[in-house]
């Protein structure tokens, strides 16, 4: 059970997210190992609340997460345009390779679940080489299909794991550890999305001007022109959030 939380900066489509710096993030992730339990950490961008505004499970595994971090420029546009408190951007593809510092520096065992075959290992491999103290637990492509958690749950607590990274996208991934980190005994479990793929060369991310500039999303669409389905959330995300249309539409 979750008994601290940080504070509430603002509530868009129905979901909290959390006023956090990348270090306050990695704080609270530090007292939840310490302390033991189960904690859920949410990766939350524009493309997740339009997903969860249409998706009342994909919602409530939001409302229940232990953190709903700020993750996507467009978090922040939407806080000040709401005068909501968001001091940062507190992206998940930063935020992996500082937790593995963390964790090497403090022991922790950090699993890498998901992505392509291959690819979780690169990873592991690639931050395992930047901090030589990392403990890596294991690495596994798997599947977040319910026929295969079982064996998935087996594997992860078998390697008494504290820190479970899970890399299938959202939904899945949020969805995955909201039916199974508790069962996995990690303390802390984090949707990471895209950044494996990142870290071990799969794809390429937009460099830190473009990124400062806001427009990430455009150099991902343009090396991933396949995404620009995916991309057509932005600006249904500012249309909603200008008119102040975000409400579910089961809440009324």
């Amino acid at each position: 059970m979750i008994t601290h939380a940080p504070p509430v900066g603002l509530t868009l489509m129905d979901v909290p997210i959390h006023d956090v710096t990348m270090e306050e993030t990695v704080g609270w992730i530090t007292r939840w190992i310490a302390g033991g339990g189960a904690h859920q950490i949410a990766t939350v961008n524009p493309e997740f609340l339009i997903r969860a505004r249409e998706q009342g499970d994909f919602r409530a595994v939001l409302h229940q997460a232990a953190l709903c971090i700020p993750d996507g420029i467009g978090i922040l546009w939407a806080a000040r345009l709401r005068s909501g408190h968001l001091r940062e951007r507190v992206a998940g593809s930063d935020l992996v390779p500082r937790i593995a510092r963390e964790a090497s520096d403090r022991g922790w065992r950090v699993f890498f679940l998901g992505a392509a075959p291959g690819v979780a290992e690169k990873a592991a491999s690639v931050l395992a080489a930047r901090y030589t103290g990392l403990q890596v637990a294991g690495c596994y492509a798997g599947s977040p299909a319910l026929e295969d958690e079982e064996a998935i749950v087996r594997r992860v607590r078998s390697a008494h794991t504290d820190l479970l990274l899970v890399a299938y996208g959202a939904p899945r991934q949020d969805l995955w550890l909201a039916r199974n980190l508790e069962r996995t005994q990690a303390a802390v479990g984090v949707g990471v999305g895209g950044s494996f793929d990142f870290l071990a060369g799969v794809s390429r991310r937009a460099p830190r001007g473009v990124q400062r500039l806001g427009l990430e999303w455009l150099y991902r669409l343009i090396q991933e022109p396949w995404r620009w389905r995916r991309q057509l959330a932005l600006p249904w995300f500012a249309w909603l959030v200008l008119l102040r249309r975000d409400a579910p539409p089961d809440s009324g």
